[in-house]
């Protein structure tokens, strides 16, 4: 028999043990023995509702516990004392506090308690109170009884309800009764009516007056309604409904075909092929399905129910109301947006699908339906994509023939707006990418218009402002000023760039954007890009000294127009730099296209980009690499995840270079590698291209053409054959007057242009396209092509107005002065080796040259082709990327060797030598540009004897400074500093300076705001202040310094000044309003979604919040991993932080034009001024003290 309750007493242990740590009170009291004249102290620990005791404080072991759930506490009076003793001792027993704990239960004695103090026993009485739950208790109590009561009321509740059921009961058998009875009376009063006899008949005379009468009113009522219907008939409103239940009926027939459409892709392809995929062997998967047909069947069932309702509505004629069937439906519009995001992507894996033979026989035997009526499936998915237009192109009649007061107009109009609305999301979410939805925004705000903004193939580059100097004559400069005012504002430019345009707008008062009449819209094909002067031109000289040699030129050669000249003007060197990298390297993949299109014009059946991306060996998933499905912008595939040395490999592949893959990789290549990997790597390719360069790069080069064609060029039969090859690059002649040499960047394709020289020429920060000297004799070292004599004259004039004039077909390369080259390597044009290098594809051998021929050519082609790339990538990364080389001096002097290592290179072609001189400037040159001002220069340039103060300085003013230091100190921020969350660890301070110094420089700023605010002591001043701060705020908004609005609306919304309601009812509405709107702008809602659209929509220079963009990296940081399990790089997340960084650097790179005011500054960044949280706080208090509740 059980006699004691077991326990475990290892977790009392622990509890004890937790009690002595974290215990809610501890301390020593003394304990009241059994008997009843002793005390004794023990060290007390109070842990939840268990009370432990000690021997002393440094026991491990408890000497016992109290379970104090159920139990009182309350005071007791000292207990009486003899008078033995000292009266000291009996008067410090009396002054001690004591306390007993009585417990709920019999059995159990109370616990008698003292402590030394009174102020220590009135705290361990509340702890004891608490862990006792007597409130708990007391509140389930108080429930409980609650509950009763509650539970009375619905037994009392049914009660009433049974005796009202009972009653109509009751009444029902009542009613019932007294219907009998009355049908019984009824019957009765029928037989006992008395029998009435016919009225004798009427006089036949009146009989015939009455029918006259009654024929004459009938006559009158048809000739009267007659004459209103005819008049209707005939009104406008008659004519306008006729219309518009003309266009109700066609709209019923036309959502008839649609369903019917929908039914046949649904029926006739979707659940057969649904089927086939459960096969035993499936020409298709459940996946390629369900990518193909989308929620197309969702998209039926839903017109289906529209039809019906259509139909309803067609049986009550002529009442046509319908607006309350768009209202159903417009909600369920949206499933319409998966659809057409999607599309092009469906359209795609359903060629892809094609290409087996089982599914496409499968397929056409679907199509071969008689339903289908010979349409083929790529119809049928396209059919949705047409149902929202035409619903709003049908409202749009209908309201044109509804009246303004006709009962479903604001319906309609409200379907309209809303189909509109739907419509253009849709039409946003067409493309695949980001940069689509960004050229839709630059074509809305431009007034005309630009279609070419249209074109999916176009790919948004970058934007800025630029100064258009006046226009050239006879090839000199208008003797203008940069430093003129009239020259920025009136010359001042919004340029975009893209991968095949260059657009020059102007921008109203209002802020829309207007193309120029004349050169807003250049065609890259068409423009020669000249960078800098020669030495030898004075006029170029003179105008380098001029502008601080901050501009460059465009000239444009139309094919149908005559050739101008483009002059524009950067605002620093850096910016410049900037513009020409993006420019060059746009020329380079339109370069490339170009040659390719010319190389596989005839045989080959495919386009350029579509022959890239057929190339199945450069999108093929391997072990060490995948593709995405999302296309980049030379349309392959994009890459997914792949090993470092792939990665390194797609860098310097000789076929193709991305501009998306160039820039992610650019950006982001700290976080899985090395600046001194990257650099050997193009050093190896420079100098080991044979050994280096991966055989799938190599194997396209010089593959065996199938039919030989190279064998049969020698008879002369297929002069055109020639042209494929011996046709350079895009090439200009420049048609200036001038006879001097300039460095130029070709990138046009001229139709009367000479073949002449691939020139790799590039300035300080660009790329190396192509150009002719002007002169009629060729420079020295300067390679050109000679011909022999053609057999037939007329060749020449057989000429596609799209392409270049056929070259003869015997060439050779020669050095200046006519005669032949003796090496090996100079067997053919360099225009035409590159052409053969950069065609990209095995699409069989060279047409045009035989197999000695291409033997000798092929170490020349790959070393010129390597040595092009090498150049190419160092030049962007120079140019685009200084800092790497600022801060890692060893990385910087390792290029330099490289560079220097290269220019010795006796077998360089002369444009490839200046191409590295040009690189090797611009990484030597040490000088900055003056207008990149930093906030430390401007502190010490601030050093004023008198600072002003906030009633003198302008609302403008403080605004415009205000700009210019926050400009200033997020352009400062390198970018190196946006990767791995370095703001986030805990030596922040040294990982990201920068960053930390924008965050410190936002909350002084913002302390400042307030501070400025609680200095007053009166309202009006206090409210005034307000007023000035939201109108500095709304400058900056006008300014684009959303970091600026932040900051003022944050001050505003700290507590010690939002509580201010006395200041605040001071506060004009208009001034309420302005903040409402600015705070609405600035708000953190949807990740900053009002911010995002804000930004999207404004140009350069703009100063955003930069804690939304780090926001951004910590979510794709926190969300996605650096490598897969498999160790390969997560390229996907590199490219979202890259496109993240590549918008930041958009924003650092144009700066104000601004003029500092020391003054301003000084008070700005005065210290002095500012109070910290706790003293505002407490100001606050003292102004307006706390209400009393």
């Amino acid at each position: 028999m059980q006699k004691s309750v077991r326990y475990n007493e290892g977790h009392a242990l622990y509890l004890a043990f937790l009690a002595r740590k974290e215990g809610t009170k501890r301390g020593f009291l003394s304990k009241k023995a059994a008997e009843a004249s002793r005390w004794h102290e023990k060290w007390f620990a109070l842990y939840q509702n268990v009370l432990f005791y000690f021997e002393g404080e440094q026991s491990g072991r408890p000497a016992g516990m109290y379970l104090l759930e159920g139990c009182s506490c309350e005071r007791t009076p000292a207990p009486p004392r003899t008078s033995a003793g000292p009266a000291g001792a009996r008067d410090a027993l009396d002054k001690q506090y004591y306390f007993t704990v009585l417990f709920g239960h019999e059995g159990q004695k109370p616990l008698e308690l003292r402590c030394e103090e009174e102020q220590a026993g009135k705290e361990w009485m509340e702890a004891i109170h608490q862990a006792s739950y007597a409130d708990i208790l007391i509140e389930r109590e108080v429930l409980m009884q609650k509950y009763i009561h509650l539970v009375q009321i619905v037994e009392t509740e049914k009660i009433a309800a049974n005796q009202l059921r009972h009653q109509l009961e009751d009444q029902d058998t009542e009613i019932e009764r007294l219907k009998s009875e009355i049908v019984a009376l009824n019957k009765t009063k029928e037989r006992m009516r008395p029998y009435q006899s016919h009225q004798e008949d009427e006089d036949p005379d009146i009989k015939k007056i009455k029918k006259v009468q009654s024929f004459m009113r009938g006559w009158l009522c048809r000739r009267k309604w007659k004459t209103i219907v005819q008049d209707y008939i005939c009104s406008p409103h008659a004519e306008s409904m006729r219309k518009r239940n003309q266009i109700v009926f066609t709209m019923v027939e036309a959502e008839t075909e649609y369903v019917h459409q929908l039914y046949i892709l649904v029926n006739g392809f979707l659940r057969p092929l649904r089927m086939a995929a459960s096969s035993k062997k499936p020409p298709i998967s459940h996946d390629d399905v369900s990518s193909i047909f989308l929620n197309s069947e969702t998209i039926m069932f839903l017109h289906e129910i529209f039809h019906q309702g259509l139909k309803a509505r067609l049986a009550n004629w002529p009442t046509l109301v319908l607006a309350d069937l768009f209202d159903i439906l417009l909600p369920m519009l949206n499933i319409y947006q998966e659809f057409v995001r999607n599309h092009q992507y469906s359209l795609q894996v359903l060629a892809n699908c094609k290409q087996n033979r089982d599914f496409d026989k499968l397929l056409k035997q679907y199509e071969a339906n008689p339903a289908c009526e010979g349409r083929m499936l790529e119809t049928f998915l396209t059919y949705p994509m047409f149902q929202i237009p035409r619903y709003i192109i049908t409202l749009h009649e209908l309201l044109a023939h509804t009246p303004h007061e006709h009962v479903e107009r604001k319906s309609l109009e409200f379907a309209k707006s809303k189909l509109e609305e739907l419509s253009r999301v849709m039409h946003d979410e067409v493309s695949d990418t980001e940069n689509i939805r960004k050229n839709l925004a630059i074509e809305r705000m431009i007034v005309e218009g630009c279609d070419i903004l249209l074109d999916t193939s176009q790919t948004f580059i970058r934007q800025g402002s630029l100064i258009q100097v006046p226009s050239v004559e006879r090839g000199k400069l208008s003797k203008v000023r940069l430093g003129s005012l009239s020259l920025k504002k009136e010359g001042e430019r919004q340029c975009f760039l893209f991968t095949k345009h260059f657009l020059i707008c102007t921008r109203s008062s209002g802020g829309k954007l207007h193309l120029l009449k004349t050169g807003g819209v250049l065609s890259l094909i068409e423009c020669t890009l000249i960078e800098e002067p020669d030495a030898s031109d004075d006029d170029s000289k003179g105008s380098g000294h001029m502008f601080g040699h901050l501009d460059f030129k465009i000239v444009v050669e139309p094919p149908d127009a005559a050739p101008f000249t483009v002059v524009l003007l950067a605002p620093s060197r850096q910016e410049k730099a900037a513009w020409m990298s993006d420019i060059s390297q746009c020329v380079d993949n339109i370069r490339c296209n170009g040659l390719m299109t010319i190389v596989f014009e005839e045989n080959s059946k495919v386009t350029v980009p579509h022959m890239i991306k057929s190339d199945a060996r450069l999108h093929k998933d391997d072990t060490d690499i995948c593709f995405s499905k999302t296309l980049n912008s030379c349309k392959v595939p994009q890459i997914r995840y792949a090993s470092v040395e792939r990665l390194l490999e797609r860098l310097t592949d000789l076929r193709f270079l991305s501009i998306d893959f160039l820039n992610t990789f650019l950006h982001t290549y700290r976080i899985f590698t090395t600046a001194a990997v990257v650099l050997a790597k193009l050093s190896d390719i420079y100098k080991r291209p044979f050994t280096s360069i991966p055989v799938r790069s190599l194997e396209l080069f010089f593959a065996a053409s199938p039919n030989n064609r190279g064998e049969h060029m020698v008879d002369g039969k297929s002069p055109r054959l020639c042209r494929k090859f011996s046709s350079p690059p895009p090439l200009a002649v420049s048609r200036t007057s001038s006879p001097v040499r300039a460095r130029k960047l070709s990138l046009t394709s001229s139709l009367n242009s000479r073949i002449g020289a691939l020139d790799l020429t590039t300035s300080s920060s660009s790329s190396s396209p192509t150009s002719h000297s002007p002169t009629a004799s060729p420079p020295p070292h300067t390679a050109v092509l000679e011909s022999a004599p053609a057999d037939r004259a007329g060749d020449s004039t057989e000429l596609s107005p799209c392409r270049s004039p056929s070259t003869p077909r015997h060439l050779r390369y020669r050095q200046p002065g006519g005669q032949a080259a003796d090496s090996p390597h100079c067997s053919v044009s360099p225009a035409s080796a590159f052409a053969i290098a950069t065609a990209a594809a095995g699409h069989g051998s060279p047409p045009g040259f035989n197999n000695t021929e291409r033997t000798c050519d092929k170490e020349f082609i790959i070393r010129r082709t390597a040595t092009n790339r090498v150049l190419n990538v160092l030049r962007h990364w120079v140019s685009k990327h200084a800092q790497d080389f600022e801060l890692n001096n060893e990385l910087k002097m390792n290029v330099l060797n490289l560079l220097e290592e290269v220019l010795r290179d006796p077998d360089l072609l002369p444009q490839e030598r200046k191409a590295t001189a040009n690189i090797l400037r611009a990484l030597s040159q040490d000088d900055q540009d003056d207008i990149h001002l930093k906030l430390e220069d401007i502190i010490q340039m601030t050093d004023c004897p008198k600072a002003e103060c906030f009633e003198t300085l302008s609302a403008m003013e403080l605004a415009e400074q205000i700009t210019l230091l926050d400009h200033v100190v997020f352009r400062s921020i390198p970018y190196e500093e946006f990767l791995g969350q370095g703001w986030m660890k805990l030596d922040k301070n040294e990982r990201t300076p920068y960053i930390m110094k924008t965050s410190q420089h936002f909350n002084e700023m913002s302390n400042l705001v307030a501070s400025q605010i609680m200095n007053y002591a009166d309202i009006s001043s206090r409210a005034n202040a307000i007023e000035k701060w939201v109108a500095v705020a709304d400058i900056c908004r006008c300014l684009h310094n959303y970091n600026g609005v932040l900051e003022i609306t944050a001050a505003l919304n700290r507590s010690a000044i939002y509580r201010l309601k006395k200041t605040w009812a001071k506060v004009s509405k208009q001034t309420k309003a302005l903040m409402e709107k600015l705070q609405k702008t600035v708000s953190s809602e949807g990740r900053f979604k009002n911010l995002r659209e804000t930004l999207k929509n404004c140009n350069p220079p703009a100063v955003p919040y930069l804690g939304m963009y780090l926001t951004d990296l910590a979510f794709i940081e926190e969300g996605t991993p650096n490598f897969t399990e498999e160790g390969l790089v997560n390229f996907s997340k590199m490219r979202m932080i890259s496109h993240i960084i590549r918008e930041i650097r958009q924003f650092q790179q144009t700066a104000y034009r601004i003029d500092q005011q020391p003054k301003v500054i000084q008070y700005l960044l005065d210290k002095a001024l500012i109070i910290d949280e706790d003293t505002l706080y407490e100001l606050s208090l003292k102004i307006e003290p706390r209400l009393p509740a």
